[in-house]
């Protein structure tokens, strides 16, 4: 691969979106669950306020997911996979068998 290649490797703008664990954690809720809520996200993963919005934003910006209202009064969205991010689910699939071969279980 010649190193011009390189910058622009899909692999490289695929990481830019979503190549950190809480990313690939907030994916794996929505493949297990469908739609989610901001709260039902930071309930599930523990994860503090400020983290778990910039992913979500990064995650928008990357037409991985996209916002809906639900309320007006207050505003509040729900979290739903666009069509991009659903074409993630055979690499979350892999990435899942890969994990439960190749990693011992975290202790508890």
């Amino acid at each position: 691969m010649e190193q011009d290649e390189r910058r622009n490797c899909p692999i490289q703008r695929a990481s830019n979106v979503m190549g950190d664990q809480w990313s690939l954690l907030i994916l794996r809720e929505f493949f297990l669950e469908g739609s989610r809520r901001f709260q039902d996200l930071q309930d599930v993963l523990a994860v503090s306020p400020n983290t778990l919005s910039g992913r979500l934003r990064k995650l928008e910006e990357g037409g991985v997911l996209e916002r809906r209202k639900y309320s007006q009064n207050p505003p509040r969205w729900e979290y739903h996979l666009t069509e991009n991010g659903q074409a993630l689910g055979p690499m979350m699939s892999a990435l899942r068998a890969w994990g439960a071969e190749h990693t011992p279980d975290l202790p508890d």
